[in-house]
């Protein structure tokens, strides 16, 4: 595994957009301390969002990590280059000359997936353990500790996320085809939203939870409606916006499947193209 991780690491230090684009999603990572300095005070308007809640734990968890993933397209950008830099510098086939199997190859990849996701995992708990202890009003331990399936589902998201991208990267071989594949599909799961809202709407939960971007979706839910003065406004207003944020296992499970099938069918493409 590090034999293969070492290889693709070495390609991504001789790649400058790579390098550039895991540096910007980095710094975004990281600007999301700066929404605590977001204040408006304009005469008897005064509103820090800091004090709002959204830095206490464990709430921290769940606004930090889906925030986050709003980032994880400029990741993408870094894993269908990858692939497209090996069709068009030609060393994917190099590699398989000098004796890597395409299962290797696939599994090189794949391995840079799960490490590029567990990276953006650790620096989001870095990030909110900081602004946490910093601007939350519970420091108690077992409260800290609340909510971390959170960082797990982001990570599990990741990496579902990538391995799409991945396959659409091997599947077109062009970084921005595979983008706009990943777009349309996108595009394909909101028109059978639609559909489903209009024909079946008792069961458009149901049945959109398997599909793949909406099943990554629903591993971190909005956590905006969840924030005190968000429910308080609605009670005002006579809506009820109480629901369920909780990490579920079985989105926690489809997204799994989901990454294997990319994974297996990227070894498939591979495995059956001439190259």
């Amino acid at each position: 595994m590090f034999r293969l991780l070492n290889i693709e690491i070495h390609k991504l230090k001789h790649s400058r957009a790579s390098r550039v684009l895991i540096l910007i999603y980095f710094i975004l990572l990281t600007s999301i301390a700066l929404i605590a300095a977001i204040k408006f005070d304009i005469g008897p308007i005064k509103f820090h969002l800091a004090e709002q809640g959204i830095f206490n734990f464990p709430y921290i968890w769940h606004f930090n990590t889906y925030m986050a993933s709003i980032f994880k397209f400029f990741l993408l950008l870094v894993i269908v280059s990858m692939m497209a830099n090996e069709y068009s510098n030609k060393t994917l086939k190099q590699n398989l000359i000098d004796g890597l199997s395409k299962k290797e190859f696939v599994l090189s990849k794949f391995y840079t997936v799960i490490l590029l996701a567990f990276i953006s995992t650790i620096f989001v708990f870095i990030v909110s353990v900081i602004l946490g202890y910093i601007y939350s009003d519970f420091n108690e331990f077992s409260i800290v500790t609340t909510d971390l399936e959170y960082l797990v589902a982001f990570f599990v998201k990741l990496v579902g996320f990538f391995s799409f991208g991945l396959f659409l990267g091997i599947l077109v071989k062009r970084s921005a085809f595979a983008v706009g594949a990943m777009l349309v599909w996108a595009m394909i799961e909101g028109f059978i939203k639609g559909m489903l809202y209009w024909k079946f709407e008792e069961f458009v939960s149901e049945v959109m939870r398997f599909l793949p971007l909406e099943a990554m979706a629903n591993l971190i839910k909005e956590p905006f409606t969840r924030l005190d003065a968000v429910k308080a406004v609605a009670k005002t207003a006579g809506e009820d916006l109480s629901k369920d944020f909780s990490v579920q296992p079985l989105d926690i499970i489809i997204v799994l499947i989901w990454t294997s099938v990319f994974i297996y069918f990227s070894y498939l493409l591979l495995k059956k193209r001439d190259l």
